[in-house]
């Protein structure tokens, strides 16, 4: 008799160890959903004690640390963007470097370089901030593009290469880069393949009034020590469970649907490429385990799409003119593909 309950199709003609092995599995990534809504739970009840009005900023930071993803923060200054990458990087317990871009900063300055070590008489290698499990990028867009080049590597391969050598990157590890939307002198436009390197771009708005209130007061307050909620191999083990949440083959084709339909629209001059997809699909499974659900549904796939699709939008510039936004783009997307599948 088929089980319909366990996320798996089964041949009639499997054994009982296989159908045993893969329950084993079923219930361990159960139990791992709920270590990840715990973990998710206690990071944003800790962190919104300092971070005003920043719950959905955390939450969606979270789920592409868990996806293996990088995040582009983009907001004006004075919006705590800094100051949630440095906290978050506390709350997990990861080993954290910011590196504050400039229009004079050199790639080595980034990766690392080899200097003359005149006691031993031959160069060594001096390793740079990148180095890291989570790497704060801040003004990201001060840089010119060789220096920004220097983390495409890093950021694709979780590698970098100094002087013809590839060193690995520590595990895991995550950019969380930050650009001021407003500033025209001074900046260099991202790349489309640095963007597309992002897992989301998270708009960092600022607070209502009586969160701004309640930052005010919060200035008042004696500062408390924030303590540790995770370690590196808990993290490690919930990314290796995101591959592993169970999703019905009409999500995915939903998900190609999406991104299929960006690329369609009458307003769209370039729409989303299939790293896009991927990246859906994985970012779907991990907010579904960070919400204690071994299966994605076609809700977290809603829930994040503006993150994953909106920086690989480019909206023709007489649809911009007209007043349209790639928000809206995006939200006319998901209202025109029908969810098949449920129920």
């Amino acid at each position: 008799m088929k089980d319909n309950s366990l996320p798996v199709e089964y041949n009639r003609f499997a054994n009982e160890t296989i159908i045993e092995e893969r329950v084993s599995n079923t219930i361990n990534l159960q139990a791992i959903a709920q270590e990840a809504n715990e973990l998710r739970e206690a990071a944003l009840k800790r962190l919104s004690r300092t971070l005003v009005d920043l719950e959905p900023v955390i939450e969606q930071v979270m789920i592409a640390t868990m996806a293996r993803g990088h995040v582009l923060l983009q907001g004006v200054p004075g919006t705590a963007k800094t100051t949630l990458c440095r906290t978050l990087a506390i709350a997990l317990g990861l080993d954290f470097r910011r590196i504050q871009f400039t229009p004079d900063l050199l790639p080595s300055d980034v990766t690392g370089t080899r200097i003359l070590d005149q006691q031993k008489s031959k160069f060594v290698l001096q390793t740079g901030p990148i180095f890291c499990q989570l790497l704060l990028a801040d003004e990201l867009n001060r840089a010119p593009a060789r220096t920004q080049s220097a983390l495409l590597e890093a950021m694709q391969e979780s590698q970098v290469t100094i002087e013809g050598e590839t060193l690995k990157l520590p595990e895991p590890f995550i950019v969380l880069a930050t650009q001021n939307p407003i500033e025209q002198e001074g900046v260099y436009r991202l790349p489309e393949a640095q963007l597309d390197r992002f897992i989301f771009r998270v708009n960092v708005g600022y607070p209502n009034r009586e969160s701004e209130i309640d930052l005010l007061e919060l200035q008042e307050a004696a500062p408390t020590e924030l303590a540790r909620l995770c370690n590196t191999e808990q993290i490690l083990r919930i990314q290796n469970a995101v591959s592993q949440v169970f999703g019905k083959r009409e999500m995915k084709e939903y998900v190609v649907d999406l991104i299929r339909e960006t690329r369609q629209h009458r307003d769209v001059m370039l729409g989303a490429s299939p790293r896009a997809g991927i990246y859906l699909l994985r970012a779907a499974r991990s907010r579904a385990l960070l919400h204690g659900k071994d299966f994605f549904s076609h809700e977290d796939v809603q829930a994040i799409a503006h993150s994953v699709l909106e920086h690989r939008v480019i909206v023709r510039p007489e649809a911009e003119l007209s007043g349209q936004t790639v928000t809206t783009i995006i939200n006319e997307v998901m209202k025109a593909v029908p969810i098949r599948g449920v129920g």
